[in-house]
């Protein structure tokens, strides 16, 4: 069986990529295609056969891929997969646009329906880039991502929350198979008691749909230490908005982000994220997370027991959890998040997928001939 992955960049590193790392462990002979590719901010891709597209000649479009919104599917069409048997794409925008002949499966593992179309639409307006653009074109971009949405064969989704999105956005069923967190994340020895613990922790791209102002905001009011981890468009404004108490490292090796889980007394998570890898590594360490009630976290955290969740992206809400979980109204021990965090292990995760793309091919071989 010969693979082929996709993705929609390679030009950065998050969540999304670590997800693309698994795949590679899974099938390392596995070439990776992609809109653009920029080797200076994405280390984390080499060992991987990266082919981008036509469009990464420019190299403004390397940093600026943004800009290819209206055009990127024709950059996924361009490429030919008819030498593969399966095409796993990896998506939240346009790699599943990639065109297959009737022989070969493709398999969209779908990260959420393209977050500026469709489920953060609203958010994304307030984007400067996205405001310029006509509603005309806008809407042409919606109207090519559904039909784009319909060239996979199977969906895999990464969370029940994506696989109510496919459904509502795209009218496509999927199956739900989990991310996993790499092994180096849990913690070996005895996790610190969370009494032993001093700053409140953020890991987050610093981008305004991840609602790390919201953050900011909360402990400016408090007064209590936070450390902010990661980098972003939003990183300048962030750090003049901080009073002293909050304390920015920006972009850190996964040895030092490590060092930061497992000293932190609680992670702050506040976005609606499609998943969520980060509130799993900091359980893996035995470190519990206060998360925004909605989305991925909802599936990943434990409410009082690996975690406490509040109700609206305020400041006042977000407040009153943190003083609940300074009071201790819960029965969060380091012991509970290490057991929720090893639900969701590589091997788990590589049995799992491994599994099901071979039994999809089986199917797609015998419907086919």
């Amino acid at each position: 069986m010969k693979v082929a992955l996709v993705y929609d960049r390679v030009n950065k590193f998050g969540g999304a990529e670590r997800v693309i790392q698994r795949l590679h462990h899974l099938y390392p002979q596995a070439p990776l295609y992609t809109l653009v590719h920029n080797p200076d901010t994405s280390e984390w891709s080499r060992g991987i056969k990266v082919i981008p597209s036509f469009f990464n000649k420019i190299k403004f479009f390397r940093t600026r891929h943004e800009l290819l919104a209206p055009v990127a599917n024709y950059g996924f069409e361009d490429f030919n997969f008819n030498q593969y048997d399966v095409v796993i794409s990896v998506t939240s925008a346009d790699a599943k646009a990639v065109i297959t002949k009737p022989e070969t499966l493709h398999i969209c593992y779908c990260l959420t329906p393209t977050r500026y179309l469709w489920q953060g639409f609203s958010e994304y307006e307030k984007d400067i880039k996205m405001r310029l653009l006509p509603k005309m074109i806008k809407k042409t971009i919606r109207s090519t991502d559904y039909i784009n949405a319909q060239r996979p064969d199977r969906y895999i989704a990464i969370s029940d929350e994506v696989k109510r999105r496919i459904k509502k956005y795209y009218n496509r069923q999927a199956d739900i198979i989990y991310p996993s967190i790499e092994d180096k994340f849990y913690s070996k020895n005895k996790p610190k008691k969370l009494s032993q613990r001093g700053s409140y922790l953020l890991v987050s791209r610093l981008v305004p749909y991840k609602k790390a102002d919201l953050v900011i905001k909360t402990f400016n009011q408090l007064g209590l230490p936070l450390v902010v981890v990661g980098s972003g468009s939003e990183k300048s404004r962030l750090k003049s908005l901080a009073k002293s108490n909050i304390s920015f490292l920006g972009q850190i090796s996964d040895s030092e982000l490590i060092s930061q889980y497992r000293q932190a007394k609680a992670l702050i998570f506040p976005q609606l994220e499609d998943f969520g890898l980060i509130p799993l590594e900091a359980q893996a360490s035995g470190t519990p997370v206060i998360a925004y009630a909605q989305g991925g976290a909802l599936e990943t955290v434990v409410d009082q027991e690996t975690g406490l969740f509040f109700k609206k992206q305020t400041p006042g809400s977000l407040i009153d959890a943190i003083r609940r979980f300074e009071a201790g109204e819960h029965k969060i021990k380091p012991s509970l998040c290490l057991q929720q965090a090893a639900k969701f292990s590589a091997s788990g995760f590589n049995q799992q997928f491994s599994d099901k793309v071979k039994r999809l091919w089986y199917k797609h071989q015998n419907q086919t001939i």
